[in-house]
């Protein structure tokens, strides 16, 4: 049989002691001792509800989203559940023994969101560590570790970003490295799952036992997404990642599908129905992910958003593509062109891009990080003397990239952090590659996307022949780790040799140093 593999402490039956608190924080406490076992729809839990993890994120100095999915059977309908909403009580802690209980409740997962639970946990301390769990009937989470951002002065911040892990490509293992380094928040930039069937053996993880054939079909329903993302979070590795720091997510195309632009898809269906795709896929991701924002509307959902760590860095997260115009001259690498350049076509939208310019200009913050999920800095893949650009990429709407660029521009520390293109790039940003340096791009490579990779491909080469303002490729699978301090920004670029199967060792490939108020790269 198909299983989630399952940690021990997941299949712990302690029952919570007396709590105190209620979703809306009220101060009142309510004792559960001689309390009816909770049930859901009606009937008991009689296995583990918890096989999909637990997650926190969108951190604020006095809150933060914690997050479970009631699923005792992942791989099938309605996940094990019936159609009926279900009790499931929340408890955060300043201790992992849960000592000190500050806050606690009663959440409702409903069966019309997967009975997924998203609760806002409010009026916790800035700068802070708690620890959080969850509990279904007779059966108990896994203790999840979370942190609050800091307000006012600030001396440092970790952060990892990562991106880009289709199941069938390889093990999750950059995770569980990830998470040993216990990040402060963890940035993950797109591509969380992939729309495509998987096949029996698995793909390259070449498992024992076949994948079931729910699987095998592209995703495009609401119940088939839900099955993605219950698959996807069967390796261990990604669930203790999420348990171990707060995440802030954004999407990129694969969660709907590969290269789609706004309301155009990649095989020109009719609007009304992509965008009947668009809603499912909207919909189970909100389900599984530690969002704040609220459930999408049809297929319409604000992702865009901005988060403040004091006064040492403002995080802006962009959405480039629910808003985005359709590619010029298809989503490939392409000369020039009036549509290139066309300034009427956009990849933020009119809103969302006054929103960045806007948050930009009214920043406090010594660094201004971004969040793309696709490259911002100009890339040719010609070295000779003509010029090939992403038309999928920020390269694609020229007119847009040269706006967000001078609203950079103005800021004395901006940093992109990208993933998207499966390679470990950096970048200093420019906005003519021929000008002076305004700030750096840091581009991280896939988790498992593309297989076991290599150091650098000939296609690699080009890219480092044909761009000056680029200083590293490798083609690797891995994540970014950066430290952060009023006075610089050091990144390092962690690899793996291989992802094909389990426990591959991490190294750190290349470092770089940001010194603030002197940008560019250095190496460190």
């Amino acid at each position: 049989m198909f299983e989630i593999p399952r940690p021990a402490a997941a299949l712990a039956r302690r029952r919570f002691l007396t709590v105190a608190g209620a979703a809306t924080a009220l101060a009142f406490t309510v004792d559960y001792r001689g309390r009816p076992e909770a049930r859901a729809g009606g009937a008991a839990l009689r296995e583990d509800p918890f096989t999909l993890g637990i997650a926190s994120g969108d951190p604020l100095p006095d809150s933060v989203v914690i997050w479970t999915r009631l699923a005792p059977k992942p791989f099938e309908p309605l996940s094990g559940m019936d159609r009926r909403d279900a009790s499931v009580e929340w408890q955060v802690a300043t201790d992992e023994r849960f000592r000190h209980v500050v806050r606690s409740g009663v959440a409702t997962a409903r069966y019309e969101y997967g009975h997924s639970v998203h609760v806002d946990v409010r009026g916790l301390k800035p700068g802070r560590q708690y620890y959080y769990r969850f509990r279904a009937g007779r059966w108990q989470s896994e203790v999840g570790r979370t942190r609050t951002a800091p307000a006012g002065p600030s001396s440092g911040l970790t952060f990892a970003f990562a991106s880009c892990q289709y199941w069938g490509d390889g093990y999750y293992t950059a995770h569980r490295h990830l998470a040993a380094e216990d990040p402060d928040v963890v940035l993950f930039l797109g591509d969380y799952i992939y729309e495509y069937g998987i096949a029996a053996a698995g793909g390259l993880r070449n498992v024992s036992t076949p994948v079931p054939s729910q699987f095998r079909t592209e995703t495009d329903t609401l119940d088939r997404y839900r099955l993605q993302y219950a698959l996807y979070k069967s390796d261990p590795d990604l669930r203790e990642a999420h348990r171990v720091a707060p995440w802030i997510v954004t999407w990129d195309d694969h969660e709907v599908q590969d290269n789609y632009a706004g309301l155009v898809s990649k095989t020109n269906a009719p609007v009304e129905d992509f965008l009947v795709r668009r809603a499912n896929a909207y919909r189970a991701y909100w389900e599984n992910l530690p969002l704040r924002t609220p459930q999408p509307q049809g297929p319409d959902m604000r992702l865009h958003r901005r988060f403040g760590y004091g006064d040492l860095a403002d995080f802006t997260v962009l959405d480039t593509r629910q808003f985005r115009s359709d590619q010029a001259q298809g989503d490939g690498w392409d000369p020039d062109s009036p549509a290139r350049r066309d300034p009427a076509r956009t990849l933020l939208g009119d809103a969302q891009e006054q929103w960045f310019l806007d948050g930009l200009r009214d920043s406090q913050a010594t660094w201004n990080i971004v969040a793309s999920q696709v490259v911002m800095s100009q890339m040719d893949l010609d070295p000779t003397a003509g010029q090939l650009f992403n038309m999928d990429g920020w390269d694609g709407y020229q007119a847009q990239q040269d706006r967000a660029l001078a609203g950079l521009a103005t800021r004395p520390n901006p940093v992109v952090v990208t993933g998207d293109v499966h390679s470990s790039y950096a970048f200093d940003l420019k906005r003519d590659v021929a000008g002076p340096t305004i700030g750096v791009e840091l581009v991280g490579t896939s988790i498992s996307s593309a297989g076991n990779g290599m150091d650098i491909s000939p296609m690699g080469q080009k890219f480092l022949d044909s761009n000056p303002h680029l200083k590293l490729v490798n083609e690797r699978r891995g994540y970014v780790v950066c430290r952060l301090t009023g006075s610089e920004l050091r990144a390092d670029f962690r690899i793996l040799p291989y992802v094909d199967r389990p426990g591959a060792p991490v190294s750190t490939h290349r470092s770089f140093v940001v010194e603030a108020g002197n940008p560019g790269l250095n190496p460190a």
